[in-house]
């Protein structure tokens, strides 16, 4: 069995931000030259997610309403009495989840026909990092 492991660093210019990462994932898994096996995605930071789901249009604006509603900017969590102020970044993640298991078949990325994998930013303006993690044959 071989891995290739690779970490990339964001730097978001706003808090909240959804990159499509899919033709980051597949560069990394045409560089590590595995035809069949799994590439594990997950966001190093908990105030990040990773996801999977569609590029359309006013999607991520419908799924940021949706997070922004379920967990508010500027409401006054309990995490903030640590003297943090990201309480609804740390719940965001929760709702994207933090990581992706994605099947490699043929040397492609197995995903549906309008699947894209997302990295989730819910409290930027800082280095974060993310890890993709391809093992197989």
């Amino acid at each position: 069995m071989q891995s290739h492991t690779v970490y990339i660093t964001f730097n978001t210019a706003k808090r909240r931000e959804y990159i499509n990462i899919t033709s980051k994932i597949e560069q990394e898994l045409k560089k590590s030259g595995i035809k069949e096996g799994l590439a594990f995605v997950s966001a190093m930071h908990i105030t990040a997610g990773v996801y999977i789901n569609d590029a359309e249009n006013g999607f991520i604006a419908d799924l940021d309403e949706m997070l922004e509603h379920l967990a508010p900017f500027g409401k006054q969590y309990r995490h903030h009495l640590t003297g943090e102020d990201n309480g609804d970044a740390h719940l965001k993640s929760i709702l994207v989840h933090n990581q992706v298991l994605l099947p490699v078949t043929n040397g492609k990325l197995d995903l549906g026909p309008w699947q894209q994998v997302y990295y989730a930013e819910f409290d930027g303006c800082r280095p974060k990092r993310l890890v993709i993690k391809i093992i197989g044959e």
